[in-house]
């Protein structure tokens, strides 16, 4: 992204803080993962946004005066030779403006004295922190942490949280979103492809997974955008499934959950297939169900329909085609076979941490995901495919990726 993506997020963020008001924001750190290495670095997707700075410990001081001027800050780790010989170099200050637009760049070593000096000051009333959490349970972030020291530190300072607002403007995803969110789908659809080409029975997950890592890796040094699912027989029956030690045996359905990531942008794309490259009778009736039901959603979608209604509809409209199949006897035994939800957005995250919206409005990317999990058949897989809300209804981003059942055994038997 340009720096005058991340400088007009920044604009509309500081729009909504209130006058006398401190911003804080963190990059993050690397988790340590054994004695002596470290999991791989990967910068709060809320500071990227908002700076294109992906550098660790990096913090984004901002302060809003009475009269709503903002004046802003960059900390970023210093030069440091010895460490930069072990772990790689560090951004020098012209390169993290370049980045992100801010023109004062610091030393992160003058971080606390001058937030200190800043709160001491009188000139402000309310410190904002990202105090976003996915889960009540999940472990404190660096945001977390510094809110507890403020507020022993700075008492006469009100917490705030800058995360809805942020999660706000990343509801809409800007022109350079989408034209990387399309580029991220090539990927993902070589990905694909490469999975169904080298289909075979008696092939293991862990292969399917190479040549899934392998063609991304033909694209850019950036992994997959998430942990990618692929399983094949009865592991697909388990949704977020990762062991990736399961072998297809002939016959078998392999679903691929897996979504490639270009310019920080994700996409989530599902395909299921038949392992040997030919539909079973079963196989094709369900997967029918599947595909006619994320066609129907893809002709009706437009602004203005109620959110909640895309996953309402999902879950009504292949009801009514599983029992029109012969599957079920009722549109009630509709949760037997379907088992999870069908929407939700994408973006800098694959479950994009947006402020999920009442009504459906142009420049949302969510996906349109049916799944259809028969144990006793043995058939379990979903369609899952990500839609761009237009003016006036919708496109399918992913439409490129055999999806149909014509397509897919063509592409396989190639």
């Amino acid at each position: 992204m340009e720096k005058e993506f991340h400088m007009g997020n920044r604009q509309r963020l500081y729009a909504r803080l209130e006058p006398e008001s401190l911003l804080v924001l963190f990059a993050g750190t690397e988790l340590r993962k054994s004695a002596d290495a470290c999991y791989p670095f990967f910068a709060d997707r809320n500071f990227v946004y908002l700076t294109g700075v992906e550098q660790k410990q990096s913090v984004l001081l901002a302060r809003k005066d009475a009269a709503g001027a903002v004046c802003e800050r960059l900390y970023l780790l210093p030069k440091d030779p010895m460490a930069e010989r072990w772990t790689g170099t560090r951004l020098e200050p012209g390169q993290a403006e370049a980045l992100s637009g801010v023109s004062d760049i610091r030393d992160l070593e003058a971080f606390e004295k001058e937030l200190h000096a800043l709160a001491m000051s009188g000139k402000y009333r309310r410190l904002y922190l990202d105090l976003f959490r996915h889960a009540p349970e999940d472990p404190d972030r660096q945001g977390h942490v510094f809110a507890r020291m403020a507020a022993k530190q700075y008492p006469f300072l009100t917490l705030k949280d800058a995360s809805p607002f942020v999660r706000g403007l990343r509801t809409i995803k800007q022109p350079c979103e989408i034209q990387a969110l399309r580029r991220a789908e090539e990927i993902t659809r070589a990905g694909i492809l490469a999975m169904m080409r080298a289909s075979r029975p008696g092939m293991y997950e862990y292969q399917y997974k190479a040549e899934f890592d392998h063609a991304l890796g033909q694209f850019s040094p950036k992994e997959a955008g998430f942990q990618s699912i692929i399983s094949a027989g009865d592991n697909n029956f388990c949704i977020h499934y990762d062991a990736y030690t399961g072998q297809a045996r002939d016959g078998d359905m392999i679903l691929n959950d897996v979504g490639a990531q270009f310019d920080n942008m994700i996409t989530d794309v599902s395909r299921s297939y038949p392992c040997n490259g030919k539909f079973t009778p079963r196989q094709r009736l369900l997967y029918e169900c599947a595909l006619k039901t994320s066609d129907y959603l893809f002709s009706i979608i437009r602004p203005g329909m109620k959110m909640a209604e895309v996953d309402a509809t999902i879950r009504r409209y292949n009801a009514r085609l599983l029992v029109e199949a012969g599957v079920m006897a009722s549109v009630d035994e509709v949760g037997t076979y379907m088992w999870h939800g069908g929407a939700h957005h994408i973006g800098y995250d694959t479950h994009d941490a947006v402020e999920r919206p009442e009504v459906i409005l142009p420049g949302m990317v969510f996906c349109v995901d049916v799944g259809i999990y028969h144990q006793q058949w043995g058939i379990g897989f979903r369609l899952e495919d990500n839609c761009l809300v237009t003016d006036s209804g919708c496109e399918n981003l992913s439409a490129g990726i055999p999806r149909t059942v014509e397509q897919i055994e063509a592409v396989m038997a190639n």
